[in-house]
């Protein structure tokens, strides 16, 4: 089992950014998957989420600005993000399960090592 997330770099406030993360050893389109972050000197934060059903779930203050997806075909999961705001700069973190379990307890390949996300002008 191993996520590989991608699309992270430098936005401008305001910017849109889409972030991939594609799955191997297991069939993503069975699995519910997490985008979660992590600001400098901040506790992991949990972003948005999609159940195996393709329902959607968001943390408030990321509402109507990210959308998650997926495509089963290319067996990947994506966060996009509009309107990024300064706060939204983060190391993003795709993982198995909705809520995943925790970084510390997961098994082996439940999170991937993250991607960067730096909103700056």
């Amino acid at each position: 089992v191993q996520l590989v997330e991608s699309g992270g770099g430098l936005v401008q406030p305001g910017g849109s950014l889409r972030l991939s993360c594609a799955a191997s050893g297991f069939t993503l389109s069975y699995s519910a998957m997490s985008w979660a972050r992590q600001a400098p000197g901040k506790g992991l934060e949990w972003v948005s989420g999609i159940y195996s059903d393709g329902s959607t779930s968001y943390a408030d203050s990321m509402k109507g600005r990210f959308t998650i997806s997926r495509d089963n075909a290319k067996n990947t999961v994506y966060l996009q993000m509009n309107s990024l705001k300064p706060e939204d700069t983060a190391v993003y973190y795709c993982a198995i399960g909705l809520p995943p379990p925790s970084r510390v307890a997961a098994p082996p390949g439940y999170w991937g090592q993250g991607t960067q996300v730096t909103v700056s002008s």
